[in-house]
């Protein structure tokens, strides 16, 4: 542990596994409490959470269906049952992606793309004001793909520009209360929502449009996380970070 979140409460959503789980371990060895949010992986979420505590650190898992409208005011009461009246780092991570031609994308697809990138996290950060204080930080995810045309995710991408968009207004309307809001935009990862670079053709096309020759590892956004969570990133905020090897150049 590096003890720069020492004292500190941060709570992660959809930390099942991925990059969630990457951010919330990569928050735990920097001293946070951790509250691991899951959707339906309770034996991940319980797995990071054992690690976590296997470590020294402090680590509770909470569940939450944020497709539903009242999801994250279910989740925010949740949270604040377990940490009472301070959280110090809200890491919005939990989305879904997915590819469809514009011919192909239904109106289900749409409202459920929105429903978990932009909805949920918007509504949280509203329901969690009460908790967020003067030093808090406030890291959205969102993607390569608002800002660069990437496979067929127009969908996708649309929602992941809402986030950009969400970070200005959020860390305008936020800013005298001193609490910052950011955002980290991965490429492509190596995880299950990209099981395509498990291809040679997959691979090859990721490597293609990077400047950085490996591909990236969840590990690589969780730091990114910890770090904007940090008081080393005190004076940045209505960022978006791109933590993407040098992609779409």
């Amino acid at each position: 542990m590096n003890n720069t979140l020492s004292g500190k409460t941060a709570l992660v959503t959809g930390a099942s596994r991925g990059i969630g789980r990457a951010s919330a371990l990569a928050l735990a060895r920097a001293g946070a409490q951790v509250l691991v949010h899951y959707a339906s992986g309770e034996k991940e979420a319980t797995a990071v959470v054992d690690e976590i505590r296997g470590a020294g650190g402090k680590a509770e898992k909470v569940a939450a269906d944020l497709r539903s409208p009242t999801g994250p005011h279910d989740l925010a009461q949740r949270v604040r049952d377990i940490i009472g009246g301070r959280l110090d780092v809200l890491v919005a991570n939990a989305g879904i992606s997915r590819a469809a031609s514009i011919e192909d994308t239904t109106v289900e697809d749409f409202d459920h793309l929105f429903a978990v990138n932009v909805r949920a996290p918007f509504f949280l950060v509203q329901q969690l004001l009460p908790a967020l204080c003067e030093g808090s930080s406030i890291v959205l995810v969102s993607s390569l793909a608002a800002r660069a045309s990437v496979g067929t995710l127009s969908a996708y991408a649309a929602s992941k520009g809402a986030i950009d968009t969400l970070v200005t207004h959020f860390a305008t309307a936020l800013g005298g209360r001193g609490i910052r809001v950011n955002a980290v935009a991965p490429g492509v990862v190596e995880t299950e929502m990209s099981s395509f670079t498990r291809t040679d053709a997959g691979r090859a096309a990721t490597l293609g449009m990077q400047a950085l020759k490996r591909l990236a590892q969840p590990e690589d956004i969780g730091d990114a996380v910890a770090f904007l969570a940090s008081d080393e990133a005190r004076w940045v905020t209505g960022h978006t970070l791109h933590v993407d090897g040098g992609s779409k150049l």
